[in-house]
Protein backbone atom coordinates (compact mmCIF):
# COMPACT_ATOMS: atom_id res chain seq x y z
CA UNK A 1 0.00 0.00 0.00
CA UNK A 2 1.32 3.53 -0.76
CA UNK A 3 2.19 5.87 1.99
CA UNK A 4 -0.17 9.06 1.96
CA UNK A 5 2.67 11.61 2.09
CA UNK A 6 4.52 9.47 -0.86
CA UNK A 7 1.27 9.74 -3.29
CA UNK A 8 0.64 13.39 -2.30
CA UNK A 9 4.60 14.17 -3.75
CA UNK A 10 3.57 12.07 -6.71
CA UNK A 11 0.34 13.80 -7.32
CA UNK A 12 2.20 17.31 -6.66
CA UNK A 13 5.06 16.42 -8.96
CA UNK A 14 2.10 15.50 -11.99
CA UNK A 15 0.34 18.15 -11.24
CA UNK A 16 1.39 20.62 -14.19
CA UNK A 17 1.23 18.18 -16.45
CA UNK A 18 -2.29 17.55 -15.08
CA UNK A 19 -3.27 21.15 -14.91
CA UNK A 20 -1.90 21.70 -18.46
CA UNK A 21 -4.10 19.00 -19.79
CA UNK A 22 -7.16 20.22 -17.79
CA UNK A 23 -6.27 23.26 -19.49
CA UNK A 24 -5.95 22.67 -23.22
CA UNK A 25 -9.01 20.70 -22.81
CA UNK A 26 -10.98 23.47 -21.27
CA UNK A 27 -9.34 26.61 -21.54
CA UNK A 28 -10.37 27.88 -18.28
CA UNK A 29 -7.77 27.74 -15.73
CA UNK A 30 -9.98 27.83 -12.68
CA UNK A 31 -11.76 24.75 -14.45
CA UNK A 32 -8.66 22.73 -15.33
CA UNK A 33 -7.83 23.33 -11.55
CA UNK A 34 -10.98 21.95 -10.47
CA UNK A 35 -10.50 19.41 -12.87
CA UNK A 36 -7.17 18.28 -11.31
CA UNK A 37 -8.53 18.79 -7.60
CA UNK A 38 -11.03 16.29 -8.32
CA UNK A 39 -8.63 14.17 -9.80
CA UNK A 40 -7.11 14.28 -6.75
CA UNK A 41 -10.16 13.15 -4.82
CA UNK A 42 -10.86 10.19 -6.57
CA UNK A 43 -7.25 8.95 -6.23
CA UNK A 44 -8.21 9.44 -2.51
CA UNK A 45 -10.45 6.84 -3.21
CA UNK A 46 -9.26 4.32 -5.39
CA UNK A 47 -6.97 1.11 -5.40
CA UNK A 48 -3.80 2.34 -5.24
CA UNK A 49 -2.36 -0.75 -5.36
CA UNK A 50 -4.05 -1.22 -8.60
CA UNK A 51 -2.38 1.60 -10.60
CA UNK A 52 0.43 0.52 -12.45
CA UNK A 53 1.31 3.87 -14.08
CA UNK A 54 0.38 6.80 -12.00
CA UNK A 55 0.90 9.44 -14.84
CA UNK A 56 -1.01 7.79 -17.26
CA UNK A 57 -3.78 6.68 -14.66
CA UNK A 58 -4.04 10.47 -13.47
CA UNK A 59 -4.11 12.10 -16.90
CA UNK A 60 -6.91 9.48 -18.11
CA UNK A 61 -8.98 10.76 -15.11
CA UNK A 62 -8.33 14.39 -15.51
CA UNK A 63 -9.26 13.64 -18.94
CA UNK A 64 -12.65 12.12 -18.34
CA UNK A 65 -13.23 14.75 -15.92
CA UNK A 66 -12.61 17.46 -18.31
CA UNK A 67 -15.08 15.11 -21.01
CA UNK A 68 -17.92 15.31 -18.23
CA UNK A 69 -17.31 18.99 -17.60
CA UNK A 70 -17.42 20.04 -20.82
CA UNK A 71 -20.54 17.57 -21.44
CA UNK A 72 -22.24 19.83 -18.23
CA UNK A 73 -21.42 23.14 -19.84
CA UNK A 74 -22.84 22.08 -23.39
CA UNK A 75 -26.26 20.83 -21.46
CA UNK A 76 -26.31 23.86 -19.44
CA UNK A 77 -25.59 26.39 -21.86
CA UNK A 78 -27.98 29.44 -21.69
CA UNK A 79 -29.85 30.82 -24.37
CA UNK A 80 -30.64 34.53 -24.41
CA UNK A 81 -34.22 35.44 -26.27
CA UNK A 82 -34.47 38.94 -27.52
CA UNK A 83 -32.01 41.28 -28.90
CA UNK A 84 -28.23 40.67 -28.15
CA UNK A 85 -27.26 44.67 -26.67
CA UNK A 86 -23.36 45.12 -26.71
CA UNK A 87 -21.88 46.75 -23.25
CA UNK A 88 -21.85 50.54 -23.82
CA UNK A 89 -18.07 51.51 -23.39
CA UNK A 90 -17.52 54.81 -20.78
Amino acid sequence: MAEPAWLADQFEHWRPHLASVAYGMLGSVSEAEDAVQQAWLRLGRSDIDAIVDLRAWLTTVVGRICLDMLRARKNHRVEHVGAWLPAIQH
